[in-house]
């Protein structure tokens, strides 16, 4: 009997430590997804400026410190969320589920970032069929194409991949870049802030903003966005 028992907790133990910490599509999941998006969704927009502007190296990144963009992280959580119980449609579903969500999501970003913030990051009037200016036909099969890839491809691979990291590892490091993206995304924001109050002339009326405008000057903010309209 007492064996027995300890066979019982043995197995227990062994199917508890053989869980990973982020199997299925639980929180670590999706931030791991979120940061993955961030990274590769920046590179991508790289490589494509590279590609089409003639040699043009220039940043894409949507945050101050590292090549990480929130919107495409956001994008590809998004997509996992909605995508991943269509995986066995056929491709064409696939696609234009993904054309339509992520038009949309572009769409809002776009919207939030101008009315509360009162900045543009990206103006697409002068292509055809495009809404507001926000998004348009040809990123938006962009889209398509992207959120089939990753249902198909990238999402399975990197979801293996993450489940591969150690336990303890892997809840360390995440809860480390949490506290990171938090304080990179808001720095970045009360930086951007303050770089468009000071192309409106105006001064910085305490300490706080006294750091912005010299951590932070207009020359440095041109190099991290220089397509962002103020």
């Amino acid at each position: 009997m007492e064996e027995t028992m300890k066979k019982t907790q043995v197995s227990a133990q062994n199917g508890s430590e053989g869980r990973s910490f982020a199997a299925g599509l639980n929180f670590y999941k999706l931030f791991w997804i979120f940061m993955i998006g961030c990274f590769l969704g920046t590179i991508l927009e790289m490589i494509f400026c590279f590609v089409t502007q003639h040699g043009l190296i220039e940043s894409r990144s949507g945050l101050i410190y590292g090549p990480f963009n929130p919107v495409y992280g956001f994008g590809a959580v998004v997509l996992t969320i909605v995508l991943r119980p269509l995986a066995h449609k056929r491709d064409l579903i696939i696609f234009l589920f993904s054309m339509v969500i992520g038009s949309g999501f572009e769409y809002l970003c776009s919207a939030f970032q101008q009315y509360f913030m009162g900045t543009v990051s990206w103006d697409y009037s002068n292509l055809p069929l495009n809404i507001g200016g926000r998004t348009c036909l040809l990123y938006g099969l962009f889209w398509g194409l992207l959120g089939l890839l990753w249902v198909k491809d990238i999402y399975p691979y990197f979801s293996k991949w993450i489940e591969k990291i150690p336990n303890k590892v892997g809840i360390v490091l995440t809860w480390v870049l949490v506290v990171f993206m938090i304080f990179n995304m808001a720095i970045s924001a009360l930086a951007v802030q303050r770089w468009d109050q000071r192309d409106h002339g105006v001064k910085a009326d305490n300490s706080f903003e006294e750091f912005l405008d010299k951590t932070y000057p207009d020359d440095f903010m041109r190099k991290i966005y220089p397509n962002m309209i103020l």
